[in-house]
């Protein structure tokens, strides 16, 4: 589990598209920690690229609300507490504070995406 940043970043960093570019350096560090306590690099902070702070949201709200062989799916109003409070999965100042004030405020547009992609 804690090998696929660093083996999405050897895939994708070998495009030469920005996009890629940028999936490259959001597969290396979706899992960074605000705080630092996360993984690949431990970066901290404003060391972590806003786009691997933001999808470091967007996958807990993900992987919350999906369905897994060890867990049931949770509901988008359980997710938001758990992500906004922790509760173990989550923890306080895992999350960069403007990305989780931005996701406070358009949490139902997270809602509305992840029910038209199932």
């Amino acid at each position: 589990m804690r090998t696929h940043p660093s083996l999405g970043r050897n895939i994708l960093g070998e495009g030469t598209s920005p996009y890629v570019q940028m999936g490259a350096l959001i597969a290396q560090t979706h899992h960074e920690c605000w705080h630092g306590s996360g993984y690949l690099a431990g970066l901290m902070g404003e060391e972590i690229p806003m786009a691997g702070r933001t999808m470091m949201l967007c996958d807990q709200y993900d992987a919350l609300r999906s369905r897994r062989s060890y867990k049931p799916a949770l509901d988008h109003e359980k997710v938001v507490k758990i992500i906004t409070e922790g509760d173990g999965r989550t923890r306080h100042g895992q999350f960069c504070p403007s990305v989780l004030k931005t996701f406070e405020s358009c949490n139902n547009d997270f809602k509305d995406i992840f029910s038209q992609n199932q």
